[in-house]
């Protein structure tokens, strides 16, 4: 009598149809969501006019030639196509790890959320020179945290993702 072998988990989730698409949706989705918010502040705003939201919010449209919180935002220039490049490279080992552990699904939400915002932040780096910022956040007696996108925030919270991914995956272990 054969005995049948036990399916592994590769098997199992290319049986199942899994694969990059339902990440490279993710990340579209980030996309999509990123440019329309942007063309729509950039469109209803001046640069540098501020809508008061709440007591802690404002919209804002600001522009960003640097990296997060405006990192070498006051040089000449190429920082532009440093941090396109960078960017890119980013979005190229991305899909790579996408496409060698497409069903491991902490991991992969966690790299979509960054693929779609450094895409996104990487379409306003090349079509404007800059990033197009306008949620700013703030406290009394604080101050206001440096202003932030859509992208940005799939960026954040990917990252926290990955970061909790790794400590389940370390705990495992």
């Amino acid at each position: 009598m054969a005995t049948k072998k036990k399916p592994s988990i590769t098997t199992v989730h290319k049986s199942a149809g899994a694969g990059m698409t339902p990440w490279l949706g993710i990340a579209f989705i980030i996309v999509l969501i990123d440019q329309l918010t942007k063309i729509t502040v950039s469109k209803l705003f001046t640069y540098g006019e501020t809508l008061p939201v709440t007591s802690f919010f404002n919209l804002v449209l600001v522009y960003n030639p640097g990296a997060a919180f405006s990192f070498l935002g006051d040089q000449g220039g190429w920082q532009r196509w440093f941090f396109t490049a960078i960017a890119v490279g980013a979005i190229g080992f991305i899909l790579y790890l996408l496409k060698r552990h497409p069903g491991q699904r902490l991991f992969c939400w966690a790299l979509a959320l960054i693929l779609g915002g450094a895409i996104g932040n990487v379409i306003d780096r090349i079509a404007y020179g800059h990033v197009i910022d306008f949620l700013d956040f703030y406290w009394r007696g604080w101050g206001h945290f440096p202003a932030f996108n859509v992208a940005d925030i799939g960026i954040s919270v990917g990252a926290f993702l990955f970061i909790l991914d790794e400590l389940r995956r370390v705990n495992k272990n």
